[in-house]
């Protein structure tokens, strides 16, 4: 059946524009598949409407068995495929192609050479997100072409490498999970016979619940009692069944796919007929491709056991994911979009503080440590670097998130704040920015970047390096000012005088008969590092405060 959640072809929300026409391209480089997405963005509605798709099954997780890298095969098929897309979304004119990779590249031991090898060789930039990250984006593609007039619902994105599971109710998501149970994957490592024997099936069937129950549960546990559970199901596997019940039902495809219903009912069947089938036979069913014929078994039962233990009787269709997800992020991060997915955009605020709050971060303290660091960025922009309101949002986050190492340990603190970071789940941020932040956090104090360190070297290009170099420099100045953490000083006064190279700094304490010699003693002894990276002498003095 088709209901009312077949509508939106673009996500329409009325705000003041400039009326221009800007085209993007979005490429999601999946486990089993790259999709590329080229939209043209109305920013007068702000609306984006889709012009052109590109598809390649390339299998990037069909990985080597025995080391776990990404085969050369694959890397090969996805450079041509991600060389084809960027010709296409230049062929359009599009003015920027935004490019993320998921699952199998993030597992992979060789995962960040390939992204420096797709960089050289394709000239693309490939942010690596994580998993939350990725369930994230997913619910912001979802909600841009579904409406979920404020209602929970639940969305199942069924990849080759992942299954994502997310709850949100047209707000915040309230959760997000990504498992790692996908088609290719599970076929790959659990199915050897075709048609699949009643053993492995068996076993499938109860790994793929074992996987699910713990996301299902805390998934659940955020559902009120009252509340009805609506599953939405997104990716190609949840589109090809949709596509096989749809033509066996109503003899043809429904136009858009987004809203159609299937029943759990009728997937149990289709799920049965499918395992009893070889690949060959699969392949030659109506709506089925050669290439997933190969691993619907797999994607189809995953499905089946999420509908089991959630206790829903029917899943609707999708088409939005991924890739309108990273569309619509990029137009809230370029404040395209000022109405209903406008909360969405201080999702990278939000996780921040969430991230300081669990790890009992003084926010006071590192709330004063990031206006001094903004305001050393700010007065030294143009002057001494040319960094952008990009980076300057993750110098806020390294300095907010700067002392959560404290949480671990006193000592060597700085390391721990790295790891917290690294690991603490941000989101709305990329891969690439996460280890920016934890870098600049982990070169807040003590030791300065260096090629030896671990964490330095996991930055992927030059350009991150340097500016690991530059920002935490400027981080280290901000910490010293507070060397205390009670605020001694009260306002801070940069200013750059270019015939001597001097950085003026003019302090201001809090009390007018603090002479802060402790804070001045720190900017002292912490300023090396900022004079040698930037080539000046900082100079500070303590103004007399004012008082009314």
């Amino acid at each position: 059946m088709v209901n009312a959640y077949a509508q939106n072809s673009a996500v329409s929300i009325p705000s003041a524009g400039t009326g221009t026409e800007r085209i993007f391209a979005a490429i999601d480089i999946g486990t089993n598949s790259i999709h590329m997405v080229v939209v043209r963005i109305e920013t007068a509605l702000p609306s984006f409407t889709i012009i052109a798709k590109e598809k390649d099954t390339v299998r990037l997780g069909e990985r080597d068995p025995h080391t776990g890298n990404l085969t050369v095969e694959a890397m090969a098929r996805s450079l041509a495929t991600l060389q084809r897309c960027r010709e296409l979304a230049k062929s359009f004119n599009a003015e920027q192609i935004v490019a993320v990779a998921t699952s199998a590249v993030r597992e992979a031991q060789n995962g960040r050479d390939f992204l420096r090898q797709i960089s050289s060789e394709v000239g693309l930039f490939v942010n690596l997100i994580s998993g939350q990250e990725e369930a994230r984006r997913i619910y912001l593609g979802v909600l841009s072409g579904m409406e979920f007039n404020q209602e929970p619902h639940i969305i199942i994105d069924i990849g080759g490498g992942s299954t994502e599971l997310i709850l949100g109710d047209s707000h915040e998501p309230r959760t997000l999970s990504s498992t790692k149970l996908g088609a290719v994957r599970l076929t790959s490592e659990l199915v050897s016979t075709d048609p699949i024997s009643n053993s492995e099936f068996q076993y499938l069937q109860a790994y793929i619940r074992g996987m699910l129950e713990r996301p299902v549960e805390e998934l659940q546990a955020h559902l009120k009692a009252w509340e009805k559970q609506r599953l939405v199901g997104t990716s190609g596997t949840i589109e090809t069944l949709a596509t096989m019940d749809a033509i066996q039902k109503l003899g043809m495809l429904p136009n858009p796919l987004t809203g159609y219903q299937m029943s759990r009912q009728d997937l149990k069947e289709m799920v049965n007929h499918l395992a009893s089938l070889n690949c060959t036979q699969r392949s030659q069913l109506p709506g089925m491709s050669q290439r997933r014929s190969e691993i619907i078994v797999a994607g189809a039962l995953i499905l089946l056991e999420a509908m089991n233990l959630l206790g829903v009787e029917s899943v609707i269709v999708a088409e939005r994911a991924l890739r309108e997800g990273m569309i619509v992020d990029w137009m809230l991060s370029h404040n395209l979009i000022l109405d209903r997915l406008r909360y969405q955009s201080q999702v990278r605020q939000r996780s921040v503080i969430k991230v300081a709050k669990k790890y009992q971060v003084n926010l006071e303290y590192s709330d004063r440590v990031s206006k001094f660091a903004l305001n050393l960025f700010d007065h030294t922009q143009g002057v001494l670097h040319h960094w952008g309101s990009e980076e300057r949002e993750l110098l806020w986050a390294a300095a907010i998130l700067h002392n959560c190492g404290l949480y671990v340990s006193h000592a060597s603190h700085h390391k721990h704040s790295y790891y917290l970071i690294r690991y603490g789940e941000l989101l709305g941020f990329t891969e690439a920015e996460i280890e920016i932040i934890a870098n600049l956090a982990r070169y807040h104090r003590k030791s300065t970047p260096k090629k030896k360190h671990e964490s330095y070297n996991n930055l992927l290009t030059k350009n991150h390096r340097q500016m690991v170099h530059q920002l935490s420099a400027i981080l280290r100045l901000a910490v010293a000012l507070d060397r205390r953490q009670i605020g001694a000083i009260k306002q801070l006064q940069s200013e750059y005088c270019q015939r001597t190279r001097q950085l003026h700094l003019r302090l201001t304490p809090s009390i007018a008969d603090d002479e802060c010699v402790l804070e001045l003693w720190n900017l002292d002894y912490k300023k090396g590092v900022f004079e040698e990276e930037y080539g000046v002498k900082v100079v500070a003095r303590l103004e007399a405060a004012a008082f009314h």
